[in-house]
């Protein structure tokens, strides 16, 4: 009977193990202006904050002024935490409003993920979209998916009016495993989901805060429900998903804004 339940123990824990390695982790972060105003000790926090994960789209990447050198410094510390990091830069957003015009970056392990192809900014919306979402597509374990990054036009200017236009992604590239995620600066619950989610497609996130407040209330730091991924649970499967409290790093809640006023957000995704 001891033998019985030593196996089945040691059987829980290499099933545990697969499970967890046969997962691929993202990373989702708005980096509020990432440029060169970004000292080495603000890249050196975000560099630990995302070290963990696999892939890691960023939004809100600076247009001028050193936006895609911020990407390649980081990327440079992060080589120096264990991993080799490879990483791409969209060219600036086709943007009508100049002073909205923006650049996307995703950032990778090379040694959990191969990127396929080359990336590109979707032009079939580029009038009826601000900034156009950056895809790339990525191989983990000989199985692809295509993430496409997104920063919306802010809740004042009616992000929503943007946002539909990505019921038309999965008939555009039916081959591709997609997964929306960044700054919709709208909720998941927004009617303006509901086609994505008659597709089938589900929100990493439900009824969670990601943008940082002025200052914190109770301890309550988040303000809105703003970033998310949405992923189709037909061709993945979510383990774990959530946000990361960077800011807790910082006694005052100010200091931790001076990197971003959105918190990252994080999935464990396991591909079918």
């Amino acid at each position: 009977m001891a033998n019985a339940k030593k196996y089945f123990l040691v059987y829980i824990l290499i099933l545990n193990s697969s499970l967890f390695y046969s997962q691929v982790t993202i990373c989702s972060w708005n980096i509020m202006n990432f440029g060169k105003s970004k000292s080495n000790s603000e890249l050196e926090c975000i560099a630990s904050t995302i070290n963990k994960y696999d892939v890691i789209a960023i939004q809100e990447v600076v247009a001028g002024n050193g936006g895609a050198q911020a990407v390649a410094r980081l990327a440079a510390i992060l080589q120096n935490k264990g991993f080799h990091w490879d990483y791409s830069i969209s060219d600036p957003t086709s943007s009508y409003n100049r002073s909205s015009i923006e650049r996307y970056a995703f950032i990778w392990k090379t040694s959990k993920v191969k990127k396929i192809g080359r990336s590109w900014l979707d032009l079939n919306y580029k009038v009826e979209i601000d900034r156009e979402p950056y895809f790339s597509t990525f191989e983990y374990q000989g199985k692809q998916f295509t993430i496409a990054t997104f920063h919306a036009v802010p809740k004042k200017k009616n992000p929503a009016s943007e946002i539909k236009y990505f019921k038309m992604y999965p008939s555009l590239y039916p081959k591709l495993n997609l997964i929306f995620m960044g700054d919709f600066n709208c909720p998941q619950s927004h009617t303006v989901f509901a086609p994505l989610k008659k597709m089938g497609y589900s929100s990493s996130l439900v009824n969670q805060k990601t943008s940082l407040r002025q200052k914190c209330i109770q301890n309550d730091c988040l303000a809105s429900e703003y970033d998310n991924m949405f992923f189709n649970p037909q061709k993945m499967k979510i383990n774990q998903s959530g946000v990361i409290p960077f800011y807790e790093n910082f006694v005052l809640l100010k200091e931790a804004r001076k990197i971003s006023d959105h918190a990252p957000i994080w999935g464990s995704f396991i591909l079918k």
